[in-house]
């Protein structure tokens, strides 16, 4: 059965994000303890794992959804719950002031104010304080307004610990290969994780699930073929006179037609009105796909962006040569990158559930400029190209 996929906004009594993202932020900070009581608080690895889920753990974010910061708050709660004593948004406030403001949040709306990374990161009421200084920062010394009642030394923050060695690694959201081998420092690299893994990776190195359990013992390191000496040509007989050969011209690589995303029936469909969407109404078109299913470049264009972008999770936005743009949302793996030349009809990613989304599906837009809010409505604009939808 198709489900919807719906971009939720902030309602009166709960935030309303849910989002899947890769690993955890760290650095070392000082926070201000102004009126966070203790039966209300969270750790501070706790509020990293939130970060991790809602933002990669980039706590100065903004990619245009109406969400900011690392914790990925909208503006009218930073602003209720006094935020803008630090900054006017979020993500122009420090790591500190951001969860000085989210533990604020939790005293008044509870774990279900972050309603799939709060439990995912283990979000609750009853955990303990932060253990962190009093913030010295610029920009909190000249807006604070609220007195400072204690301060005690500051501590570092602690880094995310790594395995055990010989311990297996479990796969997270935004998880790659490649990332897993530099960070865990596996010898061979990506190449003789996924040959450890393989069985239980499956034939596709592109798409691990998060929940998977990867051995990060390497018995065997794959060596890079060598090629073959080619043949020495033998020489013609003395009295053979060469032979004239016309030249070859190089043909331009195929680049493709237009086509649809996806061959798949649709859900939600464009300019949906409700109060789900940020907008009032719904700026794409919903693909009903199972996670894992290949998502195809529409046309030939250029890949403007490739990467998290909040809401709409893993995303790819690609530049037409007619100057339109096309946008893939929720998706589980990229296969493309930034600045990378696509033809029509090219994968360029995998469906999944990622950002906020109800369920597995391709959330596809057409826009007349790269960011959210220049859409059009794309089934017209891809039936007005040939494609049957």
């Amino acid at each position: 059965m198709g489900v919807r996929g719906r971009h939720r906004r902030y309602q009166p009594s709960s935030i309303n994000r849910a989002s899947l993202t890769v690993t955890a932020g760290g650095a070392g900070i000082m926070l201000p303890l102004i009126g966070a009581g203790t039966g209300h608080a969270a750790s501070v690895d706790t509020w990293n794992k939130v970060a991790a889920c809602e933002s990669s753990g980039n706590w100065h974010i903004n990619t245009g959804n109406g969400y900011y910061g690392g914790l990925q708050f909208s503006q009218s709660t930073w602003r209720e719950f006094g935020g803008t004593v630090y900054a006017s948004r979020a993500d122009l406030a420090d790591k500190g002031e951001q969860i000085h403001i989210a533990e604020k949040v939790l005293d008044g709306q509870g774990p279900g104010a972050w309603p799939a990374c709060g439990p995912r990161a283990g979000l609750t009421r009853g955990g303990p304080e932060p253990a962190l200084g009093t913030g010295t920062g610029k920009k909190a010394q000249e807006t604070r307004t609220t007195p400072v009642v204690k301060k005690t030394p500051a501590v570092s923050l602690p880094k995310s610990a790594r395995p055990a060695p010989g311990s297996p690694y479990t796969v997270v959201p935004g998880d790659s290969l490649s990332g897993i081998a530099g960070e865990q420092r596996v010898r061979g690299g990506w190449q003789a994780l996924y040959q450890a893994n393989r069985q239980v990776i499956g034939a596709d190195p592109n798409l691990i699930l998060p929940g998977q359990r990867l051995s990060l013992t390497v018995t065997t390191v794959p060596k890079p073929a060598v090629p073959k000496p080619a043949p020495a040509p033998k020489e013609p007989p003395r009295s053979a006179k060469p032979v004239p050969v016309s030249p070859v011209k190089a043909k331009p690589a195929p680049r493709g037609g237009w086509s649809a995303p996806v061959e798949a029936g649709i859900g939600t469909p464009y300019h949906q009105s409700g109060s789900s969407w940020s907008s009032g109404y719904h700026t794409g078109v919903d693909f009903r796909v199972p996670t894992g299913t290949s998502v195809k470049a529409v046309s030939a264009g250029e890949v403007v962006s490739a990467g998290w972008a909040g809401a709409y999770g893993y995303e790819v936005v690609i530049r037409h040569t007619d100057g339109k743009y096309s946008q893939y949302a929720h998706l589980s793996a990229l296969s493309v990158r930034a600045g990378q030349q696509v033809n029509g009809g090219q994968r360029i990613a995998r469906s999944g559930s990622t950002g906020n989304s109800t369920g597995p599906h391709l959330h596809f837009e057409m826009r007349t400029g790269p960011g959210y809010g220049s859409d059009i409505d794309p089934l017209a604009y891809l039936r007005g190209r040939g494609v049957s939808i």
